[in-house]
């Protein structure tokens, strides 16, 4: 019987052990905790936070997200991330599963060195050409303060990562199937847009939703091209505060409005998001 019981293994709750579970719950806190502290902080009074800054609201303050959503400079954020955030989406989905294509189902002499140009494009961020690309797009393209002019270097450094997931995808195809589709007619073309493309959407959701929040969160190259009524929330934000730097109720308020969108986004998507990965690791 001792025997039996050394020789147990670990008591398993859904596929995970309790150290599993400790590890994500604490994850999941310290990851929520600011997230919650900034959405309370919104409903309660300066008066409130400045007595007990991690109380509950006692009472519930609204007027701090009415004065936002009421404020026409708010809307004007909001549209502009939007706008940046879907051309950027757009290009990043496009042109991305046009340069894996070639990638994953053409064989060519550089083909291999060509796919690890992008792979070693997920070393550089965009800081670290930020100044060539000021100059670059406000010199020679006479894009600054212009919503293509952030949105064109922002799928530009978003195609490595997107180009890494979905050659995967487009491998994964069978041979056979785009055999079958050129002897029934179809051309390359076709075969791209009526069965590679269909095919590809849980990897194209992934990449589009990597984008498009990595494009509404961006605050360098923003900060450095776009002035006056084009800035971003995330530069709306910085203004709001450091305008209204003793209204930290109304902070908390802009701040909270200001990522709602994308974690929404986000999280509606997150279950695609972890299909579309597993796919890219799976081919």
């Amino acid at each position: 019987m001792s025997g039996g019981r050394l020789g147990r293994s670990p008591r398993v709750f859904g596929g995970g052990t309790p150290l599993v579970y400790a590890v994500a719950l604490l994850v999941a806190v310290v990851t929520l905790a600011p997230v919650s502290f900034a959405v309370i902080g919104g409903l309660r009074s300066n008066a409130q936070l400045a007595e007990s800054p991690a109380g509950l609201p006692d009472p519930v303050v609204t007027d701090n997200y009415r004065r936002v959503l009421t404020s026409q400079a708010f809307w004007q954020y909001a549209l502009n991330s939007t706008v940046i955030a879907v051309i950027t989406t757009a290009l990043v989905v496009v042109l991305g599963l046009m340069a894996a294509y070639p990638l994953a189902r053409y064989r060519f002499r550089w083909r291999e060195p060509l796919y690890m140009t992008f792979v070693v494009g997920l070393l550089f961020p965009a800081t670290v050409a930020i100044i060539p690309l000021f100059v670059l797009v406000t010199r020679d393209l006479h894009l600054g303060n212009s919503w293509w002019g952030v949105a064109l270097p922002q799928a530009a450094f978003a195609l490595p990562v997107t180009v890494v997931i979905l050659r995967p995808f487009l491998m994964a195809l069978p041979d056979e199937l785009e055999e079958a589709a050129l002897i029934d007619g179809a051309s390359r073309i076709g075969f791209f847009w009526r069965i590679v493309v269909p095919l590809s959407r849980p990897g194209m959701v992934t990449v589009g939703v990597l984008a498009f929040v990595g494009s509404w969160n961006a605050y360098l190259l923003p900060l450095l091209l776009l002035q006056g009524d084009r800035k971003t929330l995330p530069l709306g934000v910085a203004d709001f505060s450091t305008q209204y730097s003793s209204d930290t109720a109304g902070v908390f308020a802009f701040t909270t409005l200001a990522m709602i969108p994308a974690l929404a986004f986000f999280l509606l998507l997150q279950g695609r998001i972890v299909s579309g990965l597993q796919g890219a690791v799976k081919g």
